[in-house]
């Protein structure tokens, strides 16, 4: 099986313009019902993405890919009143949804398609995805190649796939013939990619001259830009140097507790370090936010402030970096034996040659520096949040044990283990990320005049995030027997109703297949 290369290599084939990744096509759309002239949700129970608390029952009256109207029909515990209810019209499609809940479809604002595994079919993760109620993913990078995404951007556009709908960023310099030295073929190369049809741009880091063309142009011609800090770039350019410059959103932390050292510009190496050796990169990025200035100091204030001002995105996809403080916790995990596929299983393995495969010898030592970690991300996320910032979801998925759909929803939880409510939490996944892509006026809240995406699911995800898993959630009946409940039923994508159950028993035979071709 044919794999990214060692972690410097993966990076500078991003960095560089040669791509890592061949996905298979997604096949020809054969999965969903609709768009129809009319149809009527009746009786659920609605989560808006507002921030408002859930009301209920409500009939969604939906033309087309439109939704025209949300009508409450009643109260809790009586009848519905029927004169309140939208009338059914001659032709039109009636769901019964009640004890229900609807949420708006989830924005997944970190999704590489397929990650950086060759020759996996696009079917999985598309699946995966809309399986868990993901509609929108904004691709970080088009790894595949900016013609490949775009052309799947499209298909999903028409619905001609079973695919959410696809946000396509590009890695700078990918699709050049040569490196990009200088601030003017940096600005013809964004003006290129503008051109072609990307919506964004992701950086790994520039020298400062470039950094600053490449921002600079990117707004000049309507794309959003989103970063990783890597190391390699990051004492040159933290988080808070390139919002003042115009970048868009971050990815992950890198970039930030720099941005909050008050007794030292670069992090604290050890003398033996080597970024070329995974191992060392994650075991230090561990041991990193607890090199930042404390919570409530003036330096926290200024930098946190500062970016709430520059209306600054942070998209952390804490679900990705959790093996590093529970190795044990997502290497186990009751979804891989059913969903993970073949090929992804052998790229997670501890490998010296695979980006994030970085577990050689991880102790229990690595896991309490990650602990640490966590603990003060977290609170600057959830103090960022309180402030007025914009908090998103993102998964990175297809590295370090986590796989797509799945990773999103574990995401959720581990916001909320920040500190987040869960409605805020909801909010993260729908309207703040629907606000980052400059969508907040199609997607993002249940609303009239929306889109119509949305997620169904029977049990209430707001008491248990865990129902939102394709694997659902294990619990102890009244008649003393365990069972899984719950697991997105539906999600609606543009109108279209996918019965999510089968697209993920779609994978799971997609995935059977691939075992036993091995």
């Amino acid at each position: 099986m044919k794999v990214c290369k060692i972690a410097f290599i993966f990076f500078a084939l991003i960095n560089f313009g040669v791509i890592s990744a061949q996905t298979l096509d997604a096949p020809q759309r054969s999965e969903g019902e609709g768009p129809y002239e009319r149809l009527i949700l009746r009786g659920g129970t609605v989560i808006d993405g507002k921030g408002a608390p859930p009301y209920g029952p409500v009939d969604i009256v939906i033309e087309n890919n439109k939704i025209v109207s949300v009508q409450s029909v009643g109260a809790p515990g009586v009848p519905v009143n029927e004169s309140r209810r939208p009338k059914a019209q001659e032709g039109d499609k009636e769901i019964d949804i009640t004890g229900h809940y609807v949420l708006p479809g989830f924005v997944d604002m970190h999704g590489h398609i397929a990650g950086s595994v060759d020759d996996l079919p696009a079917e999985y993760p598309f699946k995966l995805w809309l399986g868990h109620g993901i509609t929108t993913v904004r691709e970080p990078g088009s790894f595949n190649g900016l013609d490949w995404t775009l052309k799947h951007q499209e298909l999903s556009k028409e619905n001609e796939i079973t695919a959410p709908r696809i946000v396509p960023y590009v890695g700078f310099n990918m699709g050049w013939d040569k490196e990009i030295t200088t601030p003017k073929e940096t600005r013809r190369w964004v003006r290129h990619v503008a051109d072609k049809g990307a919506k964004g741009i992701k950086f790994f880091g520039l020298p400062r001259p470039m950094m600053e063309a490449a921002l600079d142009e990117a707004q000049k011609q309507g794309l959003g830009t989103m970063m990783h800090h890597a190391q390699l770039n990051v004492v040159g350019t933290n988080a808070l140097d390139s919002a003042r410059l115009g970048l868009t959103s971050m990815e992950h932390w890198y970039g930030l507790p720099e941005a909050l050292f008050e007794d030292k510009v670069i992090q604290d190496y050890p003398l033996e370090y080597n970024y070329n050796n995974e191992s060392h990169r994650f075991s230090e990025a561990g041991r990193l936010w607890q090199q930042a200035a404390k919570k409530g100091s003036n330096k926290w204030n200024a930098v946190r402030d500062e970016l709430i001002e520059l209306d600054f995105t942070i998209d952390p996809t804490l679900t990705i970096y959790e093996a590093s403080r529970d190795v044990m916790r997502a290497r186990n995990a009751p979804w891989h034996e059913d969903y993970t596929h073949p090929k992804l299983k052998a790229f997670f393995e501890p490998n010296r040659e695979s980006h994030g495969s970085y577990f050689f010898d991880w102790t229990t030592q690595n896991e309490i520096d990650w602990k640490n970690n966590y603990k003060i991300w977290m609170s600057f996320l959830n103090d960022y949040k309180n402030h007025g910032g914009r908090v998103t979801t993102g998964s990175d998925t297809g590295y370090i044990y986590k796989i797509f759909g799945f990773g999103l929803i574990r995401e959720f939880e581990l916001l909320q283990e920040a500190g987040f409510h869960p409605l805020e939490v909801i909010q993260s996944a729908t309207i703040k990320g629907a606000e980052a892509l400059g969508m907040d006026d199609q997607i993002g809240t249940i609303q009239a005049g929306k889109l119509a995406d949305l997620v169904i699911v029977e049990e209430n995800p707001i008491a248990n995030f865990k129902v939102l898993y394709g694997t659902g959630h294990y619990r102890l009946g009244l008649d003393n027997v365990a069972e899984n409940v719950g697991g997105v039923k539906y999600t609606i994508k543009d109108g279209i109703i996918f019965d999510a159950r089968q697209l993920r028993e779609d994978v799971k035979k997609l995935v059977q297949e691939a075992k036993d071709a091995n």
